[in-house]
């Protein structure tokens, strides 16, 4: 059962937001050609591993941390490279708690040199790595859909070169 329901450019059925905007951070992240998804629990949909920056965090700290909590794996946060922001105004998060957040979110890039071995946390029910083919089939949360695209339209790389190893 769905806890969430994200939307994104879709202003007609978009509900107006209850809260302050939300800043999040996601990962892109791959390996021999690969993109890295998790299945998100609170929606039963695939997405880019992340989450909320803590006050007392930047956004590269953010991203590190979430990417331990979520896989198992210690990245150095310099190890990132910031890709963009997505803020729009219609990329939203409706709990059913009532609560309505807008989310911006800063994607970052990190490429793995090799497989790693993933541990997932309570928060996912699988991660594992895509195939641009792959991704066809699955359903992927409407707010990181554009970013996983953008990715492979910038992308031109079969493999991982310079790539970061993976613990």
């Amino acid at each position: 059962m769905s806890i969430v329901t994200f939307y994104r450019g879709d202003p007609e059925h978009t509900p107006r937001t209850t809260m302050p905007a939300h800043l999040g951070a996601n990962a892109v992240i791959t390996c021999a050609g690969k993109l890295l998804l998790e299945k998100r629990r609170d929606s039963n949909t695939w997405g880019l591993v992340g989450g909320g920056v803590k006050n007392h965090e930047t956004e590269a700290q953010a991203i590190a941390r979430e990417v331990y909590e979520e896989l198992g794996l210690r990245i150095p946060k310099e190890r990132f490279r910031k890709l963009g922001v997505y803020g729009e105004p219609g990329r939203v998060a409706a709990y059913q708690d009532g609560s309505v957040w807008r989310m911006v979110i800063v994607a970052f890039a990190l490429e793995l040199d090799t497989m790693p071995l993933l541990r997932i946390s309570a928060e996912s029910r699988e991660a594992r790595f895509f195939t641009r083919e792959e991704l066809q089939g699955i359903h992927i949360v409407i707010t990181h859909s554009d970013i996983v695209e953008e990715h492979f339209l910038r992308s031109q790389s079969g493999g991982c070169p310079g790539g970061v190893p993976a613990e």
